[in-house]
């Protein structure tokens, strides 16, 4: 009877934190933007790694990793969510054809984290390719959702160096950190480190 009351209470627990979840007043905050919805739209449970698709299979791996920090700037965010998007090596956003919701405009090479306590995040993928209209420079694009519903884009990643980048695609001031970053290589594999800042020039921002 005892064994039967306990299960009782934690499925009572469980469909609360669901119901908590779903009930939840999403906000977007910092301006307009297109697909910031996307961030909304994972489903299971999320940890603070994730491998976005086709990573093994990719010619050019690589690593996207760094550390969120609350607005002080000092102490690492925890529960965030953090979602990115970008093109394959061709520029495009891959589809496979039975995408819902925003996945047909981000397409397949996307994916979510949530951080713990340490505020660290670690994507698996590769490095994404520039639009083939050969004008717009090779970016990711990040997308924050904060444990108090408040959701907002990022300051896209975009790669030093790349011929195609230019003062026009930098924002001023950057969102959450600057977004320019250097590919270091560690064997196979390139790496990006950038740290974010929640809030940070964000318009309107509030805790």
């Amino acid at each position: 009877m005892k064994s039967r009351i306990s299960l009782f209470i934690i499925y009572i627990l469980l469909l609360s934190c669901v119901r908590s979840q779903e009930n939840k007043d999403f906000k977007l905050v910092g301006g307009p933007c297109e697909g910031c919805e996307a961030v909304l739209e994972f489903s299971g449970k999320l940890n603070s790694v994730d491998t976005l698709p086709d990573f093994k299979s990719a010619k050019n791996k690589l690593k996207i990793t760094g550390t969120i920090y609350k607005p002080d700037g000092k102490t690492p965010a925890e529960n965030v969510i953090l979602y990115i998007h970008h093109t394959n090596a061709e520029g495009v956003y891959p589809t496979r054809g039975d995408e819902e919701g925003w996945a047909a405009r981000h397409g397949y090479l996307r994916g979510w984290i949530k951080t713990g306590k340490d505020g660290h995040f670690t994507f698996y993928t590769q490095i994404p390719g520039s639009y083939p209209d050969g004008k717009t420079p090779a970016h990711i694009h990040p997308i924050i959702l904060e444990p108090n519903g408040n959701y907002y884009y990022l300051s896209g990643y975009f790669f030093k160096g790349d011929p195609l980048l230019s003062e026009h695609h930098i924002e001023d001031p950057p969102r959450g950190s600057k977004g320019v970053v250097s590919l270091e290589k560690d064997g196979e594999l390139a790496i990006i480190e950038r740290n974010f800042i929640l809030g940070r020039g964000v318009p309107d921002y509030q805790e």
